[in-house]
C-alpha cells in the first residue's frame, strides 16, 4: 500500500468513526483492547477504556484499521502481561470463516452465502442441543469472510480450553460413533412368548445427534424414491453390500409413504426382507457424509482460546472496509453482507488496478484487469484495503480524465 492509498483509507475511515460509533461487548471496561493501524507497526493491545466514550474518542482520534476486544474478562485489562491481568472468565466465542469450510465457493458472494449456512447450522446446535436462549447469544458478521458467534451465559465463563474443545468436538461430531446410532431391541412375537430382534434408531424428534441421524437417513430414502430409476440403481449398487436385485426392490419399496413414515418414527425394520440393506448404507454411504453434511463448522483453535482477540462489532475491517456488523438471530435470514455491511457510497473513485481481480457487491460483479479504472467508493476501497488497487494522485486523475 503507497502513502496516498493509505493516506485516502484513513480519511474514509476517520469520516465513517467521526459519523458512527462502536458497539462493544458488555463490560467493556473489563476488557483487553488490541489495535492495528495502516502503517504496519504491529499489534498495540493491553489497551483498557473505563468507557464506550473513551473508546470511540481514542478510534476516532488513531483511526485503527482493525479493532478487538477480548473475549476475556479481566481484573487489570490494561495489565503489560497476560499474569498480571488476572482472568476471570471469558464468553464461549465462535468463529467461522469461509476459508476454513471443505469446497467453498471461490466468488466472495459464494464463500458468504455457505459460510452463512454453515452459521445457521451452528446456532441451530446452540440453540436445540445446548439450550442457549437468543437473549444470551450475539452475533456478527466479521467484515471478511464469515461470522463471529458470541456466548454470554454464566453457564461458560469459568469454562477452560479443555471443556470448549470438548463444546467443538460435539458441534463437529468428532469422534461420533455413528454404527451406535442404529440398534437392536427385543420385541415380542406374533405366537406366544416369542420374541424377535429389531431394527431401530432415533426418532425424528430425537434431540442431539440422534434426530440429525433420522434426518439423514430420511433424506437418502427421499432422494431415491425421487430418483429416476437408472439414477437410483447407480447409487444403490455403488454402497458395498447393495446388489442389483435387492437395489431394484429397494426402489420400489421406498416410495411408499408408510415405509418413510415408520423410518420417521426409528423403525428401520418395516421393509420386510430388506432391513438387512440399512447397515450397508448407515456403515458404507451415510458415514462417509453424514457429519460433514449435518456437522458443525468452526475454528476450534478461536473457541478453545480463552485470551483470544475477536473484532469488535461496529468497526470497520481493515482488509475489506465492510461493517464488523452486529446481528440478532432474527437478522440472519434477510441479512446481505454485499448489500447491508457496506458503509462507503456509490461516488465515483479513479484508481489504480494492480492486480487481475474478480469479486461481486451490490448485484455487481467484477472482472477487473491490470490499468485505471473510476468505481464506485465501496468497491474502490475493498479493493484498495484487499491490496489489489492503488488509490490516483490528482495530477493522475487528471490524465485519466484526458485519455
Amino acid at each position: 500500500m503507497n502513502a496516498l492509498t493509505q493516506s485516502l483509507l484513513v480519511s474514509r475511515f476517520r469520516g465513517y468513526y467521526l459519523k458512527s460509533s462502536l458497539e462493544p461487548p458488555p463490560e467493556l471496561d473489563f476488557r483487553e483492547w488490541g489495535f492495528l493501524f495502516f502503517d504496519d507497526t504491529g499489534m498495540r493491545r493491553h489497551k483498557s477504556f473505563f468507557s464506550r466514550g473513551e473508546l470511540v474518542d481514542y478510534v476516532r482520534a488513531m483511526v485503527p484499521r482493525h479493532v478487538y476486544h477480548s473475549a476475556a474478562y479481566y481484573q487489570r485489562p490494561g495489565a503489560p502481561t497476560m499474569k498480571e491481568k488476572i482472568w476471570k472468565g471469558a464468553d464461549l466465542i465462535f468463529d467461522l470463516d469461509a476459508d476454513h469450510l471443505k469446497n467453498a465457493p471461490r466468488s466472495y458472494g459464494g464463500m458468504l452465502e455457505t459460510v452463512k449456512k454453515e452459521t445457521d447450522k451452528l446456532l441451530a446446535f446452540l440453540t436445540s442441543d445446548f439450550g442457549f436462549s437468543e437473549d444470551r447469544i450475539s452475533i456478527a458478521f466479521s467484515g471478511g469472510r464469515g461470522y463471529h458467534i458470541h456466548i454470554r451465559d454464566p453457564r461458560v465463563f469459568d469454562l477452560g480450553g479443555d471443556e470448549r474443545r470438548e463444546i467443538v468436538d460435539y458441534l463437529t461430531g468428532r469422534g461420533l460413533d455413528i454404527d451406535k446410532l442404529s440398534f437392536k431391541v427385543r420385541i415380542s412375537g406374533d405366537v406366544g412368548d416369542d420374541s424377535v430382534r429389531v431394527l431401530r434408531c432415533p426418532p425424528k424428534d430425537s434431540p442431539g445427534w440422534g434426530g440429525r441421524f433420522n434426518e439423514a437417513i430420511v433424506r437418502f430414502a427421499e432422494e431415491i424414491r425421487n430418483a429416476d430409476e437408472k439414477a437410483a440403481m447407480e447409487r444403490l449398487t455403488k454402497i458395498k453390500g447393495i446388489g442389483k436385485a435387492r437395489a431394484i426392490e429397494f426402489y420400489e419399496r421406498i416410495k411408499n409413504d408408510l415405509i418413510l413414515d415408520d423410518i420417521r418414527s426409528g423403525n428401520l425394520d418395516s421393509l420386510k426382507n430388506l432391513q438387512g440393506i440399512w447397515p450397508h448404507v448407515i456403515t458404507n454411504y451415510l458415514a462417509d457424509q453424514f457429519v460433514e453434511v449435518l456437522g458443525g463448522e468452526t475454528d476450534e483453535p478461536v473457541t478453545a482460546d480463552v485470551r483470544r482477540l475477536i473484532r469488535c462489532p461496529g468497526s470497520l475491517h481493515g482488509g475489506s472496509g465492510l461493517r464488523v456488523t452486529p446481528l440478532s438471530l432474527r437478522d440472519m435470514e434477510d441479512f446481505d453482507p454485499l448489500y447491508d455491511a457496506l458503509v462507503f457510497g456509490d461516488e465515483a473513485v479513479p484508481v489504480q488496478i494492480i492486480k487481475p481481480f474478480r469479486t461481486e457487491m451490490k448485484g455487481e460483479s467484477y472482472n477487473l484487469a491490470e490499468g485505471r479504472e473510476e468505481l464506485p467508493a465501496h468497491i474502490a476501497i475493498f479493493l484498495m484495503c484487499r491490496g489489489v488497487a492503488e488509490a490516483l494522485s490528482a495530477r493522475e486523475r487528471a490524465k485519466n480524465l484526458a485519455l
